[in-house]
């Protein structure tokens, strides 16, 4: 899978990648993450990648023709499954989101900053619109790293154990169930005796209806879809 970022501000993405489980996967070559600065597809003397928005109002708004250069040289050189608009107004990221994105061979994230982008650009351009939740950041930069973690984790081959990622929260509208680990006991604190009875298949029915438990009280709301 390949990912290219475009940003005003590439220094602030590139940190999350040089570490744990993101670094492994790029290093072993299971995914390749491409950091574009916008900045240098701008078209005058001053790198200037946003001016003042028609209409008056306070904030300033991406230009289209340093994006427009941006996604055309990359679409030049490869096909792309989606090109990804990072905005707070866009549908809310979930687990069903991040299954299907993790299919794509190749996908653009559009970083927002200052008031957002011109319309323009996502009426020309984007094809699919993601927000992490109903909150505003100083730009997108962070939620495409969230929406980076999310994704590369799925790709076969990038957690050790592959069954991991299918038992975590959020697949099957679930939350994940308790999980314990030594010791046995701790101040008085047992660990469910279900869980040294060796029965696997009754230890996965009881983090079944953990799981249900669990979901029920904290995300009803996960239970009606």
């Amino acid at each position: 899978m390949r990912i290219d970022i475009i940003t005003v501000l590439p220094e602030l993405l590139k940190s999350p990648f040089e570490a744990s489980i993101l670094k492994r996967a790029i290093e072993a070559q299971l995914v390749e993450v491409h950091f574009h600065n916008l900045r240098d597809y701008a078209t005058d003397n001053y790198k200037s990648v946003d001016d003042y928005q028609f209409g008056g109002g306070a904030g300033m708004v991406m230009l289209i023709e340093p994006i427009d250069k941006c996604i055309s040289k990359l679409k030049g050189e490869r096909h792309y499954d989606e090109v990804i608009y990072m905005t707070p107004d866009g549908e809310q990221l979930n687990q069903g989101i991040t299954n299907q994105i993790s299919l794509n061979e190749n996908i653009i994230i559009l970083c927002g900053h200052y008031k957002g982008v011109d319309q323009r650009v996502r009426d020309m351009f984007v094809t699919k619109e993601i927000s992490i939740g109903d909150y505003v950041l100083s730009g997108g930069e962070l939620a495409a790293a969230v929406l980076c973690d999310a994704v590369i984790r799925l790709i076969p081959g990038v957690l050790g154990n592959e069954t991991s990622a299918l038992t975590d929260s959020f697949q099957d509208n679930l939350l994940a169930p308790p999980i314990y680990t030594r010791p046995r006991i701790y101040k008085g604190i047992t660990v469910p005796e279900i869980l040294f009875s060796g029965n696997f298949p009754e230890i996965e029915k009881w983090r079944e209806d953990q799981a249900y438990k669990r979901t029920q009280e904290r995300r009803p709301d996960l239970l009606k879809d």
